[in-house]
């Protein structure tokens, strides 16, 4: 098999500003992609939320371009757009007409040197409000909805700075000052803490000559605070559990560990490994827990890759109306230590393979992805070619691979368990347990 190759250029302005050109003149279309290296990580105790707040800040405004002006302007011009925060990063992209490439770069470039012209106390309050609501609606009144939150405060300890959720806490939010927002902006936001990259239909010398007219003038920040140490034990040293009584329609069991870093390769061989477990109906908790004994409504299992000390490696199973919660427990965790016991058949291999290898590859014939991949790795691993190697990674992946980041990542002491259990059935069964004393 003969990976598809992305070409790209890949440069820096005397600002610092990293640009990345992915020429492709396959369909009209351009896409545009500029990722910060700031995100959850980078706040302190005191001022959680302020990456998330800022996805949502940079929509308001800015000196030339007037509150919600930059969405309206690039859907009339018949492209989308969004932006998304996370634990190491926050990124904002268009895809536009290919004609319209010099509008998404003005655009971005504006907000980037001079969006606190336009944010003010009103702006401020406004999209705090939106993060609190959102907050409310996404987490804290969903359904199971704290579910990743717990497993982030017990894999990771108080002070490292992937122990709180990227979406902040209520109280550090109504704290945050117009100068707090904007301190936080001005550290962060800065061209050499940033990379732009562009795929699709594009010139790259015409990319270029806008990038450094627009970009160009934009002041770096020299002082960007580094991180601390934030390495950890490669497991947690102990099985940690936790019952949550909520409002949810069924029993569910979260399972979290500790997973290697981002760009090791001992996470492809755990992605394969969730292929294997969780990719399908012919995995191998879906044909046992939902298919076979029947115990389970639903199975999942994944992996969050993160370059600080830690990723995450997580599954879930519903459990069945009836079932005993703890069948289900028992049945998810023999069969995450039987990976790292047995090897994984010829089948399973040849089946997780093709499951990543389809996925690869219809990502990469869209230019968004590409655009993305290739600021994904210029941001975290300082290696856009990652891009044009993964795949191969991937499926260079064997057995002896599997089963042994399987018994590394996925035993009892470095295992988070949590279980979700319906108030109501709690209370009455603490009330039988009381009456049968």
């Amino acid at each position: 098999m003969t990976a598809p190759s992305v070409t790209f250029t890949d440069e820096r302005l005397a600002n610092g500003l990293r640009l990345i050109v992915a020429e492709d003149h396959l369909a009209p279309v351009v896409a545009v992609n500029v990722w910060y290296g700031v995100g959850s990580k980078h706040e302190v105790p005191g001022k959680t939320g302020f990456a998330h707040l800022f996805e949502h800040v940079m929509f308001q405004g800015s000196r030339h371009v007037a509150k919600t002006e930059h969405m309206g302007l690039v859907q009339a011009a018949g492209g989308t757009l969004n932006g998304t925060t996370w634990l190491d990063r926050t990124n904002y992209f268009e895809t536009m007409p290919s004609h319209q490439l010099e509008l998404a770069l003005w655009l971005e470039a504006d907000r980037m040197a001079t969006l606190l012209d336009a944010l003010n106390q009103e702006n401020l309050d406004n999209q705090r409000d939106v993060v609190k609501n959102e907050k409310r609606s996404s987490y804290d009144n969903r359904p199971y909805g704290q579910w990743f939150h717990k497993l982030q405060e017990h894999l990771f300890p108080p002070e490292h700075p992937y122990h709180h959720p990227t979406i902040g806490s209520m109280e550090d939010l109504d704290a945050a000052s117009l100068e707090d927002v904007a301190a936080f902006f001005q550290t962060y936001y800065a061209p050499n803490n940033a990379v732009l990259a562009i795929a699709g239909d594009a010139d790259p010398a015409q990319a270029r000559a806008w990038v450094e007219r627009y970009f160009g003038e934009i002041a770096p920040n020299p002082k960007i605070p580094p991180l601390g140490d934030m390495s950890l034990p490669p497991t947690l040293g102990g099985e940690v559990r936790e019952v949550v009584e909520d409002r949810v329609p069924l029993p569910r069991h979260y399972f979290g560990f500790r997973a290697p870093c981002f760009g090791d390769p001992r996470l492809d061989a755990l992605e394969i490994a969730a292929q294997i477990l969780a990719g399908g109906k012919g995995s191998r908790l879906n044909r046992r827990l939902v298919r076979e004994e029947r115990i389970a409504q639903d199975v999942a299992f994944f992996v969050l890759g993160f370059v600080g000390g830690a990723s995450i490696a997580a599954g879930q199973a519903t459990v069945r109306p009836g079932v005993d919660p703890g069948l289900v427990e028992r049945a998810f965790e023999e069969e995450l230590e039987r990976l790292g016991r047995e090897p994984v058949t010829d089948d399973e291999l040849a089946r997780a393979r093709a499951l990543i290898e389809t996925y690869e590859l219809e990502a990469l014939q869209r230019v968004e992805e590409r655009a993305d991949r290739l600021a994904m790795y210029a941001t975290l691993l300082n290696d856009p070619e990652m891009v044009n190697r993964q795949l191969s990674r991937y499926l260079s992946v064997g057995k002896a691979e599997i089963q042994a980041v399987a018994a590394d990542v996925l035993r009892p002491d470095n295992r988070v368990v949590l279980t979700y259990m319906p108030a109501a059935a709690s209370q009455a069964r603490g009330a039988d347990e009381e009456t049968a004393a």
